[in-house]
């Protein structure tokens, strides 16, 4: 495994977190959470687009609401359309909406359809024969997952109500491979002692499923199959918090970190773009100190530029080859 390239590709919001990657007409796009801070109302979904293989990069959209933060936008391309999913935190404190928005060009955008149970938190999309699938969380120390699915991408149901409730389930990313589908279940020690991550298994058509204890704690995956090798791109907790590139044993539920990319503290949320041995991928960082502007001083402090670490989007280039 080889770290190619990476470089930084956003940098003018002030808080610029939580990345998906999609290759959609022979164009990349990449989306993000753009906003004042790592928690604050105004969160918006820019996206970016790059013509030559993540050389360069341009805005083309942002995507804003008056009702709700926008957060944790998820890119898929469905039946030659290319879908972004969005969970919305509702400024009227009536709870979390997921929405998703469609375009023809990823420039431009529909009007964002509520889509899945309000209150649950429906992470991610992955396409399975021709219907998708996503894990919808809902949190609180009463929470639980359920398992949806659409076959028309309009209509989300429940195709298991009570997927997983083992501690404070929450972000996730779904594999289909040979018959098989894999779930990467994130779990955090908040309402429960439970932080280790899970693996879930199951096959077609995917209601009875076994679930594998991981040795580590997770963050922010995303899940993908190379050469038959269960793979994730996730923050890792131990030592340093990094944005890691990780491999899976399914039997024994171990990690074994194969690359870290450059990213300390607040990072990791990656997306990412497997091309034979090629893997593009997207993240956000705060390892680098960059001098911003602090908007939020008091009348005491004077107008000085200070010292801050600020979260930027960065796009890596990673050869998987043989190991």
């Amino acid at each position: 495994m080889e770290l190619v390239s990476v470089k930084r590709i956003w940098e003018q919001g002030e808080h610029n977190a939580f990345t998906d990657l999609v290759l959609y007409q022979g164009t990349l796009f990449c989306v993000f959470r753009e906003g004042s801070a790592h928690v604050s109302p105004d969160g918006a979904l820019r996206i970016l687009r790059s013509h030559d293989a993540g050389e360069t990069w341009q805005s083309v959209a942002l995507l804003t609401s008056a009702h709700a933060d926008l957060r944790d936008g998820k890119l898929i391309e469905f039946r030659g359309e290319l879908l972004l999913l969005g969970g919305g935190t509702q400024h009227d404190k009536s709870g979390l909406q997921s929405y998703l928005w469609r375009s023809k060009d990823g420039v431009h955008w529909s009007e964002p359809q509520a889509v899945a149970d309000k209150g649950y938190w429906l992470w991610r999309l992955t396409e399975h024969q021709d219907a998708l699938y996503g894990v919808g969380y809902r949190a609180g120390p009463d929470g639980d997952t359920r398992l949806y699915k659409s076959d028309d991408s309009v209509e989300f149901t429940p195709w298991m109500p009570v997927f997983n409730n083992q501690g404070y389930v929450n972000e996730s990313s779904l594999v289909f491979h040979q018959g098989s589908c894999f779930c990467l279940l994130r779990r955090d020690p908040v309402w429960s002692d439970e932080f280790l991550g899970l693996l879930g298994h199951s096959l077609s058509p995917f209601k009875q499923w076994t679930w594998q204890t991981l040795d580590k704690r997770i963050g922010g995956p995303v899940l993908f199959v190379y050469q038959s090798r269960l793979m994730a791109v996730v923050r890792l907790y131990e030592g340093d918090i990094r944005t890691a590139l990780v491999e899976i044993n399914q039997d024994t539920g171990q990690l074994h970190e194969w690359l870290t990319l450059p990213s300390q503290g607040d990072t990791s949320y990656a997306g990412i773009v497997l091309d034979g041995d090629d893997l593009l991928v997207s993240y956000y960082s705060s390892h680098e100190q960059a001098m911003v502007s602090d908007l939020e001083r008091s009348d005491t402090q004077d107008d000085k530029a200070q010292d801050k670490f600020k979260t930027m989007i960065y796009f890596a280039k990673i050869k998987l080859g043989q190991n």
